[in-house]
């Protein structure tokens, strides 16, 4: 015997709606959070003119081979470059993320470990009404 499909309510879809819209604010600030986290030993603007002026000079006396390695090297830090030199502003992230990431914490059992754990600032959780308890 065959099941008769249910409808889905209109309260249903739109709580679907809303926990996909959630879920997308969240993973747009935590991406943000990670490209623009400092790393130990990251290049910066100057290592990275100082290592292509080292590469050029390089190119000159390399067998084909390493010339091409470094022709790929070349490029790599030159994409790099271009990439440092674009800032992202997080704050309207961070600005959507405040007005939901409790509801999404509470929705998902995460707590203000995980989110800490994951570099999320302290002042942020606590504008968000995420506590130490939570």
């Amino acid at each position: 015997m065959a099941k008769a499909k249910t409808q889905m309510t209109t309260q249903h879809k739109e709580a679907l709606a809303e926990g996909r819209a959630d879920g997308r604010v969240i993973k747009n600030y935590l991406e943000a959070l990670e490209q623009t986290r400092p790393r130990r030993g990251k290049r910066t603007p100057e290592s990275i003119k100082k290592r292509l002026t080292t590469i050029e000079h390089e190119i000159a006396s390399a067998s084909p081979l390493h010339r091409l390695q470094l022709i790929q090297k070349r490029m790599d830090l030159q994409r790099e470059r271009e990439i440092l030199g674009t800032t992202t502003d997080i704050s309207s992230l961070e600005t959507a993320f405040v007005k939901i990431a409790a509801r999404y914490a509470e929705r998902k059992g995460i707590s203000y470990a995980a989110w800490r754990e994951l570099g999320v600032q302290a002042d942020v959780l606590g504008r968000a009404g995420i506590g130490r308890g939570v």
